[in-house]
């Protein structure tokens, strides 16, 4: 019989053990968990890595490349390793191995980070999250996985090594207000370009400005300055940057006032960096998970006041807080501090209700219930 009691071997495999959003809240926790409590393997399917990966390797209790590796032989090598609970962090995204989880090579199956939606796989046992961004009740229809909810949030944070320090509310030195979104452009929907050119039009002398490494390519920008024309506003009220260094980009935020989260794919990554670099991020959110991760992040920080469930209330919100610049400078001057005493930000606390859900979905298999 399974001991439902003992140390648990668990599995992570993913194609992104690097600087990739997957590195970056996958690493917290593989370094944060109770070594007394989990056996940690790691399968990673790269070749090269970077800093991120060899942390992530240092953490790991065991460290297998398995880059070219077919289905069978990583399922045969999972099996051997005698994995509990194995983790997918891809989900249908490039490099995934859903093929190998198809095989059903370990007890208990879990997707989680990596892919925002269902696996649809009936050998995808459950899926982690968090209340907010998939209410009970309401979410569990659009999953194939059972949904198991940790108590503070369905991720965790590392702040970036030498990020620059919080600079002081842009608008005194600008006289005017800027809203900004580092997202991908790709996410910038028709009504997210809607919304925003209403709040400029609404927003007396207000600029935007956007940053993305696709605006290297003159058909993009184009684009860009079309749909805002379109609702009357003039080009020089919108400046694109293209990406540059990472440490260039966070300090980037010292030209933005306010955030928008674009919608209805909400940014996480990039909504973490604005909160630690104190701009405030608004954000609509709607009924599937892509449009409710803003809510999720801003309700643990203490601005669930800045989430907008219209695209009226997003303009409206997000125009009521320009026109407050003392509360505009209490956030710069606060945010960080906050974010850093959040939940999202606790990665012991973070492990822990992770390794009390994996213990949790461990018995249930050891009772009996495969």
């Amino acid at each position: 019989m399974p001991d439902p009691e003992r140390r648990l071997r668990i599995g992570y495999v993913s194609p992104d053990f690097r600087m990739h959003p997957v590195g970056y809240f996958s690493e917290p926790l593989i370094a944060s968990h109770d070594r007394t409590a989990v056996e940690v393997f790691c399968y990673a399917d790269l070749v090269q890595g970077d800093q991120i990966t060899e942390r992530m390797r240092a953490s790991a209790h065991h460290w297998r490349t398995v880059k070219g590796w077919s289905d069978t032989r990583l399922a045969d090598r999972i099996q051997h390793d005698r994995i509990d609970i194995l983790v997918d962090l891809a989900g249908h995204t490039a490099g995934n191995r859903l093929r190998v989880f198809a095989q059903k090579p370990a007890p208990v199956q879990i997707t989680w980070l990596g892919y925002p939606g269902t696996t649809g796989l009936s050998a995808m046992d459950y899926r982690i999250t968090d209340t907010i961004a998939d209410p009970e009740a309401e979410a569990d229809a659009q999953y194939s996985e059972k949904l198991v909810r940790l108590p503070n949030g369905f991720l965790c944070f590392r702040p970036p090594e030498h990020a620059p320090e919080v600079a002081p509310p842009p608008f005194r030195e600008a006289g005017h207000i800027t809203f900004g979104c580092f997202n991908n452009q790709i996410k910038f929907s028709g009504p997210t370009l809607g919304a925003w050119a209403r709040l400029l039009n609404q927003v007396p002398d207000s600029r935007l400005l956007l940053r993305d490494k696709a605006f290297v390519d003159a058909a993009v920008c184009d684009r860009i300055f079309t749909a805002f024309k379109k609702h009357g506003v003039p080009e020089e009220k919108i400046e694109l940057e293209k990406q540059v260094s990472y440490s260039k980009y966070l300090a980037g935020y010292k030209r933005v006032d306010i955030c928008l989260d674009p919608f209805p794919f909400n940014g996480c990554t990039v909504t973490h960096e604005a909160l630690w670099m104190g701009v405030p991020v608004v954000t609509l959110t709607a009924e599937r998970f892509t449009h409710r991760m803003g809510a999720s992040l801003l309700e643990w920080v203490g601005l669930s006041d800045l989430v907008a469930d219209t695209r009226q209330a997003y303009v409206e919100i997000a125009a009521r807080l320009a026109a407050d610049p003392h509360r505009l400078a209490g956030l710069r001057r606060t945010l960080r501090s906050r974010l850093a005493a959040s939940p999202l930000m606790d990665l012991q606390g973070f492990a822990r209700d992770t390794e009390a859900a994996y213990r949790a979905m461990w018995r249930h298999w050891c009772s009996g219930n495969r």
